[in-house]
């Protein structure tokens, strides 16, 4: 674990990685990344970093993640107008962050020409649970179950034959939160600066 003082702590704080589930996606939900910070803010959190608007957050704080995502999942309906059935909040720390990215399969986000690859973080659900969600087409789609996430890998010129759409309309979808292998890699060195 990262941990740190920061100023006006008592205690040892920890880097999290904060994934927001079901914001800014096609005009629903709409949280301004601005006004995030500011709520996160008052809070209580330091060192407060957002990653483009698709819900991405890093944070410090000298509390646990369980106490965080609670807090989050508390304020956030009362900072904006969302329909909470979408929303979801995740909490990493920055080790199961960099775990993500160290654990991922043989070549998985190698060639970002050729495939699209996502992690697909899960929220109280395991890989097992999650992978009954998953009928990748051969020839397309690969996915790999990992700690806590699922590596989804579609072949770029098919990507409009991926099954990954079906993902989306099973139930366990409301367990999962999606964030391209850019973004994944990019939240890792954040968390770890």
């Amino acid at each position: 674990m990262t941990r740190r003082r920061v100023v006006g702590y008592p205690r040892l704080v920890t880097r999290y990685v904060v994934l927001l589930r079901g914001i800014n996606v096609g005009g629903k939900n709409p949280v301004p990344m601005a006004r995030l910070r500011e709520v996160l803010g008052d809070l209580g959190y330091a060192d407060v970093v957002t990653y483009i608007a698709s819900g991405n957050v890093v944070l410090s704080s000298a509390h646990g993640a369980d106490r965080i995502k609670h807090e989050i999942e508390a304020a956030l309906p009362k900072a904006f107008k969302l329909h909470s059935e979408l929303v979801g909040v995740l909490v990493l720390s920055a080790a199961q962050v960099r775990t993500v990215v160290a654990q991922r399969p043989r070549g998985f986000g190698d060639e970002p020409n050729r495939y699209h690859s996502d992690a697909i973080f899960l929220i109280g659900i395991t890989a097992s649970e999650a992978m009954e969600a998953f009928d990748p087409r051969p020839g397309v789609d690969t996915v790999w179950p990992g700690d806590g996430v699922i590596y989804s890998q579609r072949l770029s010129v098919q990507r409009t034959k991926s099954r990954l759409n079906k993902v989306m309309a099973s139930p366990l979808y409301k367990s999962m939160t999606i964030r391209n292998w850019a973004t994944t890699t990019t939240l890792a060195k954040l968390v770890s600066d």
